[in-house]
């Protein structure tokens, strides 16, 4: 690998299982949060929803990043794979929405660590409780910036943990089998069926995310077959682990409507505590253990995250230090941790409000690589290469990527809100750093031009356009038709929410509804106005050579 796809990273003997570990820590780490899906949907809905999307969410993320991680695997991980596939633009905002979620997103696994260590320990105070975040942020800091072997090494150990626990909640729940896990159905008392999808869906969709994650890794790993076949390994590994343990904890212990995620309520300890008084505790330790897994992972995979944007010249050049002796990016990971231990003691709900939207362009930009790549790059190798031809690709992320819209109609107006205004970084820090640091033109001028009016590629008016009219569009339909019609009854939980926009609980939710309509039409003006621009530039376009320069 050049010095280019890979910058000052190196190569390490990763084992398929080390891998497959890893991508379980990843993705899964265990069936933690399917409780509150069963109580939202139903029980009998959280069954069919967690037996579906594998075939039509997990499925396409998980062939579609073996295929595109078999023949790139540059650092940048799936920030590379959109970039050569639909361009500089796109594999930036890609690139920048998926990173910076998943800094917000990873505070939340060392939140839920300290949470369930305080059940462990009733007596522990907040202070006590940051302090223990604080020291489990600093060794897990340590362990990555050893390198991705010793992450390895411990998310091996994790795994076989959260293995033991969950299989063992399989076994006690079916020999304890007392109710029908199917019944009822959906969750009558407060949605419709159409509410009760949505409600799993919002869920579900989260338990089989992140298949492209270890992608990042993928120019650190010497066999690089590793990842796309770990990839087919995991994903059905993923699905029997979340549906036996639901199933036999819905038959063994039953009270559908009482099970929680915060554990006041239901949940598979309590199935395993029919085992014994252990059960429970037990299984709270494995809770901390498996938080602790997806923190390990997470930060081992976003540390790398900004890395190669950094390489393209589209991201400050100090992300692209390196440890002499371990060649990690220790700017990555250092501020992962800092982001972290800033954000686990003070409330990001509105922050985390953000990650839906951001996260979905990650998906949709993937799946439409996977298929363009197909068409500009007919000839490429692939190692490995998605069976039945490219048709057959067209109709697998064709429901991934149905799911992946209808994720922002589905996880509330405020997601929405919060991710419609997050998403606008991209497009703002995409023309400042390209700008500035020169991006891939910087690296080849001849094969990389600019337009030297704007520095930035010919066309990217119009891509923002493109960006600004999508979230225009959506946000119209969701602010003025569909949250009004779906999210009855939510108004008290936008109430409890966000009681600093001031009012009843119906004026705060208005307030929400009417400011994803004013964002969107300022959104709409703001495509208008680009692609005009871009219009302008095309008519006056300099001649090739000059703009080439």
């Amino acid at each position: 690998m050049s010095k280019q796809q890979s910058g000052g990273l190196v190569e390490r003997n990763i084992t398929l299982r080390t891998a497959v570990l890893m991508m379980y820590c990843l993705v899964a780490a265990g069936a933690f949060g399917i409780e509150g899906m069963i109580s939202d949907a139903g029980p009998g809905m959280t069954i069919v929803i967690l037996c579906v999307l594998p075939f039509i969410w997990a499925a396409p993320q998980a062939l579609c990043s073996a295929e595109l991680g078999s023949f790139i695997t540059d650092a940048g991980g799936f920030y590379k794979w959109i970039q050569r596939g639909l361009g500089e633009f796109w594999g930036f905002a890609g690139g920048w929405c998926r990173t910076v979620s998943c800094y917000i997103d990873n505070t939340l696994y060392i939140v839920l660590a300290g949470s369930y260590s305080q059940m462990l320990i009733p007596g522990m105070t907040d202070t006590a409780k940051f302090i223990f975040m604080f020291v489990l942020i600093l060794i897990f800091t340590v362990i990555n910036l050893l390198g991705i072997e010793e992450v390895g090494k411990v998310s091996t150990i994790f795994s076989v943990i959260i293995f033991i626990a969950f299989m063992a909640v399989t076994v006690v729940g079916f020999a304890n089998w007392q109710y029908n896990p199917m019944e009822p159905f959906y969750n009558s008392a407060d949605y419709t069926l159409i509410g009760s999808i949505g409600a799993g869906l919002a869920t579900g969709m989260w338990m089989y995310a992140g298949y492209t994650s270890m992608s990042t890794l993928a120019t650190e790993c010497k066999d690089k077959s590793v990842i796309p076949r770990g990839l087919l390994i995991i994903m059905p590994l993923v699905a029997i682990s979340y549906i036996l343990p639901t199933i036999a904890g819905l038959a063994s212990v039953g009270q559908w409507q009482d099970w929680a995620n915060d554990g006041a309520g239901i949940s598979f300890g309590n199935v395993l505590a029919l085992a014994g008084a252990w059960g429970l505790p037990c299984f709270t330790i494995a809770a901390v253990i498996a938080n602790l897994s997806l923190f390990n992972t997470q930060m081992i995979s976003i540390s790398r995250g900004f890395y190669g944007m950094a390489l393209d010249n589209l991201a400050p050049k100090v992300l692209l230090k390196v440890s002499k002796k371990r060649h990690v990016p220790y700017i990555g990971v250092i501020s992962l941790s800092v982001v972290t231990t800033l954000l686990c003691n003070f409330d990001f709900s509105v922050l985390v409000t953000m990650d839906v939207t951001m996260l979905m362009v990650d998906y949709v930009l993937v799946f439409i690589s996977a298929a363009r790549l197909r068409k500009i790059e007919p000839d490429t190798p692939r190692p490995f290469k998605i069976p039945f031809g490219d048709n057959f690709v067209k109709i697998l992320i064709t429901p991934g990527l149905i799911i992946a819209c209808a994720a922002l109609f589905l996880n509330g107006a405020d997601y929405y809100l919060g991710g419609m205004i997050a998403f606008a970084s991209a497009p703002i820090l995409y023309v400042i750093w390209k700008r500035m640091y020169g991006g891939l033109y910087a690296n080849d001028p001849v094969k990389y031009p600019i337009d030297k009016r704007t520095r930035l590629v010919s066309g990217d008016f119009s891509r923002m356009a493109i960006v600004f009219a999508i979230l225009a569009v959506i946000g119209l339909i969701g602010g003025l038709f569909w949250f009004d019609f779906y999210e009855v009854g939510w108004e008290a939980d936008y109430g409890a929410n966000y009681p600093f926009l001031g009012g009843t609980d119906e004026e705060i939710t208005n307030r929400i509804y009417n400011s994803i309509t004013v964002v969107s039409v300022i959104y709409a003006v703001l495509a208008i106005v680009l692609r005009i621009c871009d219009k302008k530039l095309e008519k006056k376009e300099l001649p090739a050579e000059t703009a080439a320069e």
